[in-house]
């Protein structure tokens, strides 16, 4: 499906296609770092911690920008992520995002007498009383997560898929005066050895009729122009097929962000070039780093610098 003369999109993301033509798609090429890693972990890890691929952190660039912004929170859910684990990217030093499937579950397990009795032990040893104030903290907020989330339900029908589920549960949250920042959610796996062509046209499916839902809610509420959504992935694929219908790890990838509010739209770089490759790989020419430098400075308004270490500019698309 053609986006420009030159670049085109899977039919399967045909409601990309409507937000590219209105002005509400942006799409960054060649998206990677510099001596790439292969391994799903380690090029995770880098992406999550926004490290250089010889450096090892133990701290995420959204927890970062939690320890930089979180110590004037009322409630300490400035950012959330809708999944059974919390990803190293909002794992700060001294904050942390919470992470839970669905808010009235969190709730009713943070009730359960075991839990309570368990918070009201104390402990002198550092690391089991450090565990018990996290205890503590999600009893405290579960209550107050819950209680937004069922503030303002939505009424767009959302698909029912997780993450058409996972969508809803955000776009209740968002649609109250929850203090959250930041919303996370994953979809996977794009790990397309095999059959690319059928694994990929069911997961478009779903990102597409997900966030179509998504994006008409937050139209019909008036709140598009206030959100933001980007996608990445740890790494792209290679640009020849295997032997068995499928693509193995790469290096470069795109990025995509959804917004009513972006201020460059389409296409923001050139397109990789299929004729000077890296042992048949893409060749990045845009760090991942700049990207989340532009988001945290231009739209969370947060000090990139403090955050990152980053100290090579930003992009102007927000």
């Amino acid at each position: 499906m053609p986006l420009t003369d030159e670049a085109g999109i899977n039919p399967a993301l045909s409601y990309f296609k409507e937000l590219y033509d209105k002005g509400e798609l942006s799409v960054m090429n060649n998206v990677g770092y510099p001596n790439p890693d292969k391994s799903h972990f380690r090029s995770m890890d880098i992406w999550h911690s926004a490290s250089k691929s010889n450096e090892y952190l133990e701290t995420g660039w959204l927890g970062r920008y939690l320890d930089e912004e979180c110590y004037r929170c009322e409630h300490p859910t400035q950012a959330l992520e809708v999944d059974d684990m919390l990803s190293l990217a909002l794992k700060g030093e001294n904050n942390k995002a919470f992470a839970f499937k669905d808010p009235k579950r969190l709730y009713q397990t943070s009730q359960e007498k075991y839990f309570k009795s368990l918070y009201d032990h104390h402990h002198d040893d550092e690391t089991v009383s450090y565990l018990y104030q996290t205890l503590g903290s999600t009893i405290s907020n579960a209550g107050y997560i819950f209680e937004k989330s069922q503030a303002k339900k939505t009424t767009q029908e959302y698909p029912n898929s997780q993450l058409g589920k996972d969508f809803k549960t955000v776009a209740s949250l968002i649609k109250s005066d929850i203090n959250t920042q930041v919303y996370y959610l994953s979809v996977g796996s794009f790990d397309t050895h095999v059959n690319q062509n059928e694994r990929q046209q069911k997961l478009f499916s779903d990102i597409n009729e997900a966030v179509k839902s998504f994006v008409a809610d937050m139209k019909s509420n008036g709140l598009f122009e206030n959100i933001l959504l980007m996608t990445f992935s740890e790494f792209g694929r290679r640009v020849a097929q295997n032997a068995s219908d499928g693509t193995d790890h790469g290096t470069a990838n795109q990025m995509f962000f959804i917004s009513g509010g972006l201020k460059r739209k389409g296409v923001l770089n050139a397109l990789p070039d299929l004729q000077n490759l890296n042992e048949g790989d893409l060749i990045y020419s845009e760090d991942f780093r700049k990207v989340y430098a532009t988001i945290l400075k231009n739209w969370l308004k947060a000090d990139s610098s403090k955050v990152l270490g980053w100290k090579n500019g930003i992009y102007d698309f927000v």
